[in-house]
């Protein structure tokens, strides 16, 4: 059971006084016989009228007046009238007769019973048909009181009309106002149920309806007291109205709240927790993040493997290797804190994930040893190290989103249409748009042509777009997009096409105004583009709003065979056809404009297609090099009469003459002919019959050659001379070698 609340909440510092606030009162816990009959006689005996102290009779109202002054100095304070004053009075005597104790002593879970979770639970407990019109009434005597403020169990009951009854209206209008006019500016609907719950919620909070009693650790403790996802979001824009108005230093922080996350430290030996936590205390948020995670279920492998090793101080090179051989067989869903829900459930990792796990591990071990906080009793570089097998196995493998699906993309984003624009959605009836139809072009046209990361998209600046003069006269401007610092760079700019730098102009015309955000990367204030009601987009726009709904319009699968369409894939899908075209970019051209440090990093997102590799094969003229196309003749009628009759019957073009040697492909100088005696010079009779026959067959014939060969076939004289040189002494297919052959020449021209 809770423990009941004693206090009245504090004065506030700017002249709001609790009308009940420093009042003596008789704080009895139990009731009496005296009290329960005197109770009984006034519940059976009083007489109604228009005077509230005449339903009283004297002797019963001077024995029960300690009972009753709590609830009536409110009322009087009110002024209500006499049938809402008899109706409160009874109900809360009532209960104290059911729960045989006064109000001073009723717990949180008795305080819900009484008010009830909604307002036909509350009628249909107390059977009265004035009391549903009163139990903002029966609240406010309790906030004021200090005996109740567990708002969240009075479920419907609005907080506006609880902070009037406690506070003045006119007041509690007021404080709404301020923060609405600056909210109001950023985009929101004026007079947002939420935001002045959510404004309501935190005066009753800081028992003040003033703003200037508002710290930022107080908003920090009522954030915390939320327990919807959706009532924490609205405190973060109520805080930046704060700031506006110069109320609190700061905003609070925007991020995730996990309700129930579980808890990571389960299953882990406490003093491997320790270290952990100190480990993570030298690192950045990020890393401190991610390691943690890993670390701990390395934790809940020696609670199960290693009982007895909770230190890393009792590791040694056995338990490192032990280490290694199960990370190699870990599935997804192994060692985890809570209940794994994911689609790979049992399936081994990837080879990624076990070599990040393994090097986490050994960068652990080795800031431990350099920082003497453990003895060196092994070598972790040299332990703990992924085997080879693994890391072959990771390679660029980039999620490519197919031409056809990713086309239909393209048209889906170029097309939006205000019917497209999402909509709130969560009442019937309630058919607001969530952004404009401008914000949602513009990120579409970012994610769809500019190949950012997530992250540089949401942290994209106002004023980032810039037009330069193209260097052809006709065509369009030049569009540079200036993208802000990233995980591995400083910032840079990149050309994109003019359709998004239109795109963030006509969104940039009808933006509202927004407060300066804190960049969360390098600190510093400035302007997003992407920034909606004092709101920087979401981490999971693109994932869970923007993909889907073009995925809706294009009319295809939010999954592929890689896998679901995310925001990073368009990165490598862009690169990939940046890399594949027709007159591609290099890899160093496209390095610098994904911004990557490392021409490694540009690797990982880009594959060479079939059809590129199948163009630069045939380009390179690899056959052509090794090959040597020679026009042939073939005499048909001789060779279909009598091919044995010792007559040439297949003549190969040389160029200067013919050759009717049947195997020339494997002659060694069919590229430096030596005229043997299969030659027959063109300038020869012999030769002009064979052109003009009609009975020749004409043909190419590919005839493989070496690198010396084609030189000379080229035409290079030193090729020749040398291809010549070396082949004097090879005999030719007639049998004699070139020098022979100029020797008998030499003698015949004599």
């Amino acid at each position: 059971m809770k423990k009941a609340a004693t206090a009245a909440p504090d004065v506030g510092s700017t002249g709001w006084e609790n009308p009940v606030a420093g009042r003596d009162y008789e704080r009895r816990v139990s009731l009496s016989k005296e009290d329960k009959a005197a109770i009984s006689s006034w519940l059976q005996k009083r007489v109604p009228g228009n005077q509230s102290h005449m339903t009283y009779r004297s002797e019963e109202r001077e024995s029960l007046l300690w009972l009753f002054k709590p609830l009536e100095d409110v009322l009087d304070h009110w002024q209500s009238p006499s049938g809402v004053r008899s109706a409160v009075i009874m109900l809360f005597i009532r209960e104290c007769v059911k729960n045989n104790r006064t109000f001073w002593s009723w717990n949180d879970d008795q305080w819900a019973e009484f008010f009830g979770r909604t307002n036909r639970e509350f009628f249909d407990r107390h059977k009265r048909s004035i009391v549903r019109s009163i139990r903002i009434d029966l609240a406010a005597i309790a906030y004021l009181h200090g005996w109740f403020k567990d708002y969240h169990a009075l479920g419907t009951t609005q907080r506006k009309p609880l902070a009037n009854r406690v506070f003045d209206p006119a007041l509690v209008s007021d404080a709404v106002q301020k923060v609405a006019e600056p909210i109001t500016q950023w985009g929101y609907a004026l007079g947002r149920p939420e935001i002045v719950r959510i404004v309501c919620d935190i005066l009753l909070r800081n028992g003040s309806p003033y703003l200037a009693d508002i710290t930022f650790d107080k908003l920090v403790i009522f954030r915390e007291l939320q327990q919807t996802r959706a009532g924490r979001r609205h405190y973060y824009t109520v805080s930046r109205a704060l700031v506006h108005l110069g109320i609190v230093e700061r905003a609070l922080e925007r991020g995730p709240h996990i309700v129930n996350r579980p808890d990571l430290s389960t299953g882990v030996a406490r003093e491997w927790c320790e270290w952990v936590d100190r480990w993570a205390e030298t690192s950045t948020k990020e890393t401190k993040d991610k390691h943690r995670t890993i670390l701990l279920k390395v934790g809940r492998w020696l609670a199960e493997a290693h009982p007895e090793t909770v230190s890393p101080q009792q590791w040694t090179r056995k338990t490192a290797a032990s280490f290694v051989a199960m990370s190699v067989g870990l599935r997804v869903g192994d060692y985890t804190a809570g209940a794994c829900n994911h689609s790979r459930k049992g399936l081994p990792l990837y080879p990624g994930s076990v070599v990040h796990i393994i090097d986490t591990v050994r960068s652990f071990f080795c800031d431990f040893q350099e920082w003497e906080w453990i003895p060196r009793r092994f070598d972790p570089v040299r332990s703990i190290v992924a085997p080879q097998s693994l890391r072959g196995q990771i390679g660029p493998k980039p999620r490519v989103i197919s031409d056809d699906v990713w086309a239909r993309l393209l048209w889906a984003g170029l097309n939006l249409k205000d019917e497209d624009n999402p909509r709130s959605g969560r009442h019937p009836g309630n058919d607001a748009k969530i952004f404009h139809l401008e914000y949602i072009r513009a990120v579409a046209m970012v994610w769809l042509f500019a190949a950012l990361r997530d992250n540089e998209v949401r942290r994209l600046r106002v004023g980032c777009v810039r037009w330069q003069p193209a260097d052809i006269e006709g065509q369009k401007p030049v569009c540079l997009l200036d993208v802000p610092e990233n995980k591995t760079g400083a910032p840079y700019s990149k050309p994109v096409d003019p359709a998004v730098g239109e795109a963030i102009e006509a969104w940039m015309a009808v933006r509202p105004d927004q407060p300066r955000w804190q960049d969360p990367k390098t600190g510093e204030l400035i302007d997003p583009l992407f920034m909606y009601r004092a709101l920087p987009m979401s981490d999971l726009f693109l994932n869970n709003t923007l993909i889907p709904l073009l995925c809706r319009k294009a009319g295809v699968p939010e999954h592929d065979v890689r896998g679901r369409i995310t925001s990073h894939r368009a990165r490598a899908t862009i690169a990939n056809q940046l890399f594949n075209s027709r007159e591609p970019m290099t890899l160093s051209e496209l390095q610098t404009w994904l911004g990557h440090r490392s021409p490694h990093s540009t690797q990982h997102y880009v594959s060479i297609t079939p059809l590129k590799l199948a163009r630069a094969y045939r380009d390179a003229g690899y056959f052509e090099r090794n090959t040597r196309v020679v026009k042939v003749l073939l005499d048909r009628d001789r060779f279909m009469s009598s091919p044995d009759d010792g007559q040439a019957w297949l003549h190969y073009d040389l160029g200067h003459g013919w050759c009717n040697y049947e195997f020339f492909d494997r002659c060694p100088h069919r590229m430096a002919c030596a005229k043997c005696d299969f030659y027959i010079p063109k300038e020869s009779t012999v030769a002009q019959l064979l052109e003009a026959s009609e009975n020749n067959h004409r043909f190419l014939k590919s005839i493989p050659v070496t690198d010396e060969e084609q030189a000379a076939a080229d035409g290079d004289t030193a090729a020749i001379k040398r291809l010549v040189s070396r082949l004097e002494h090879q005999p030719t297919p007639s049998g004699q070698t070139p020098s022979e052959l100029r020797q008998q020449a030499s003698q015949n021209s004599k």
